[in-house]
């Protein structure tokens, strides 16, 4: 960005003391230069946006490509704003890039606070939010001209994106899920039966609450349970298919 300025200041020199601005400035490298920024800005955010739309996220490819093109535009647009005040004198005028900078992350918030959903007992769209803010970012870096370091901070992203998801489900990390089991009043299982039961696909409880429903007639047992073992919820369900003393289940893995 200072190099870019201090060219935009040298020529803006050269015009006042010549007075022509055709003659100094070269006008094809001049625009050719912000639309390679906004075709780089568009494979980025599409790049990225890919990611998302395969997982079926709400922002998607499109939506991202939008965020990255348009952060990139009033970077470019800022960037080059010495050519709307061409009569004003670069000795007493200040621009702070950095104000626009401070605009469009303050934008991009309202944005991924949209995308973020929440249900009851869990949040899901933090990391869609997380890769909105990202994108618009690096549209930021694209429009201050540094290719290299959005280039890299495109591959990294989408490491953590792809690579990263992949390696989450290879590690023995522990998983969590919502299980609600509810019984016939009367014919409802103890805490410890029903700890039994997942202990059989290695699960384990980690919360443990009651609720009444149905006017006193069922008993609904709600819970957070954890494993390690990535097939085990697939088994719990399995299990609990099979015991007709079981009203009503649900298992909701938690995920980003």
């Amino acid at each position: 960005m200072t190099f870019s300025f201090s060219v935009h200041y040298t020529q803006y020199n050269l015009i006042k003391s010549t007075g022509t601005m055709a003659e100094w400035i070269d006008f094809g490298a001049l625009f050719s230069e912000p639309l390679l920024r906004l075709l780089a800005a568009v494979l980025v955010g599409g790049a990225i946006g890919m990611d998302r739309a395969y997982r079926g996220r709400a922002a998607g490819f499109r939506t991202h490509i939008l965020v990255c093109l348009a952060s990139t535009l009033l970077m470019v647009l800022m960037d080059n704003q010495w050519l709307l005040a061409i009569e004003l004198r670069p000795d007493v005028t200040r621009i702070d890039p950095a104000r626009m900078a401070q605009g469009i992350m303050t934008g991009i918030g309202f944005l991924g606070a949209g995308v973020i959903m929440q249900d009851k007992q869990s949040v899901r769209g933090l990391t869609t939010a997380a890769s909105i803010w990202i994108t618009a970012t690096i549209g930021i870096v694209i429009g201050a001209g540094f290719f290299a370091v959005a280039a890299f901070a495109t591959l990294l992203t989408l490491i953590t994106l792809a690579l990263f998801n992949r390696l989450i489900d290879i590690l023995p990390m522990r998983r969590y899920a919502y299980l609600n089991l509810r019984f016939h009043r009367g014919d409802e299982w103890s805490h410890a039966q029903v700890s039994e039961l997942l202990a059989q696909s290695h699960v384990s409880v980690s919360s443990f609450s009651y609720k009444l429903e149905s006017k006193g007639r069922s008993l609904a047992y709600q819970m957070t349970v954890r494993t390690t073992r990535p097939e085990s919820f697939d088994e719990v369900a399995t299990l609990l298919l099979q015991q007709s003393v079981v009203q009503e289940f649900t298992l909701r893995p938690l995920g980003d």
